[in-house]
């Protein structure tokens, strides 16, 4: 690949931004015997799926719509004031590579491209900013937060999104961006923080999705749903992810706000970040509100459960005492008329040899003998309160 010609701002761009990208040295006239030469760079990836869309912009207008990342480089070349960006979903290997020896792009920001699952950072290489965003939307059938990940690489003249999962749609961020060239036209920061707007934004539609499940919830709790305890704890993962996606965002803006005056950031540019800010913050509040309640809402849970299964215990010892008490009843019937039984069965066996058979006072002997047994076995099991 041939070195990049100087492409210096002109004046009236030296102001927009504080990012320039350095100039490319001069070639050396050939033949020269002190001009090194240059080392063949590896050739530009072919056309792939993951180029969502490629452009070239100068003054805020789209100039040129490449298909590969070949001509994106070309074309860039052609323009001296003018800024490509570049849009990947799911990038090969060898086209980040590609990009990387391009623009310059630092080995470890690569890498963390390449991995994903990363957390929300803001990181300097030289002239290069690398961004790392975890964009968040709400999927109303499903009732849960779908989470993504988006990459993005801000040099002098260039913007590159690696978007990783569904979120955020940054062709409607492009779309906005192509119909407001006056904002455009600063340079790709201007790019960056629309894009972080657009972040920003889609993590209302999940507040309010949110809210919406915590009240279902709050009701399911009241009403005894047995189910409601897994989908409290489901949602407190997803706020612990939601968490984790915004509350680094709010140090990154400050970070950005801090730089203004020393990369000279317009003046729009720093309204517009200082608008994304406040908004941020409000949703990280909001995030944490709903951890809270959550906590709460399964203390709640746990609470109520465990009065329930006290009822419940208390209720099987009602109905086991009850049971008991009629089974001391039962028995004590049963042992009243197991006396006379056991009287009768003895005198009812009919042997020759038995004393009592020519006795006259037998028979009655054998009938007071049962009476006493059952009235003795009925005192005492009345006083036991048995009967």
């Amino acid at each position: 690949m041939s070195e990049r010609p100087d492409r210096r701002p002109s004046p009236s761009a030296a102001k927009r931004t504080g990012w320039r990208r350095p100039a490319a040295p001069a070639t050396p006239p050939p033949g020269s015997p002190a001009s090194p030469q240059p080392a063949p760079a590896a050739p530009a990836p072919p056309n792939h799926r993951s180029v969502i869309d490629s452009a070239v912009y100068r003054d805020g207008r789209r100039v040129a719509s490449p298909t590969t990342l070949a001509d994106t480089f070309r074309r860039l070349r052609e323009e001296p004031d003018g800024m490509a960006w570049i849009g990947l979903h799911r990038p090969t290997e060898p086209e980040l590579h590609s990009l990387a020896a391009e623009f310059n792009l630092h080995e470890l920001a690569v890498e963390d491209a390449l991995e994903a699952h990363q957390r929300p950072k803001l990181e300097r290489y030289g002239d290069t900013l690398f961004v790392v965003l975890r964009a968040a939307r709400y999927l109303d059938a499903q009732e849960e937060v779908d989470f993504g990940e988006l990459h993005v690489f801000v040099g002098p003249d260039f913007l590159i999104t690696v978007r990783h999962g569904g979120a955020p749609d940054l062709s409607t961020v492009r779309h906005r961006m192509e119909e407001t060239p006056e904002l455009l036209r600063l340079g790709p920061e201007a790019a960056l923080y629309a894009i972080l707007d657009a972040v920003v934004d889609g993590y209302a539609p999940v507040v309010e999705g949110v809210q919406t499940d915590i009240d279902e919830i709050e009701t399911e709790v009241f009403r005894g749903d047995p189910a409601v305890s897994r989908r409290i704890y489901e949602l407190s993962r997803e706020m612990v992810e939601f968490q984790r996606a915004t509350r680094p965002l709010v140090g990154m803006l400050h970070g950005l706000m801090a730089g203004f005056a020393k990369y000279g950031t317009d003046e729009e540019l720093q309204r517009y970040l200082r608008d994304v800010a406040d908004h941020v913050t409000h949703t990280s509040e909001r995030v944490d509100g709903f951890r809270q309640a959550l906590t709460e809402i399964l203390t709640v849970n746990a609470t109520l459960v465990s009065q329930q299964q006290n009822a419940e215990m208390r209720a099987l010892a009602e109905a086991g005492f009850e049971q008991n008490e009629e089974i001391k009843k039962i028995s004590a019937w049963a042992a009243i008329l197991f006396a006379p039984t056991l009287v009768g069965t003895i005198y009812g066996m009919n042997f020759d040899s038995m004393p009592e058979l020519g006795w006259s006072f037998g028979y009655p002997f054998a009938v007071g003998l049962m009476g006493m047994v059952c009235v003795g076995l009925y005192v005492i099991f009345k006083r036991r309160d048995w009967l």
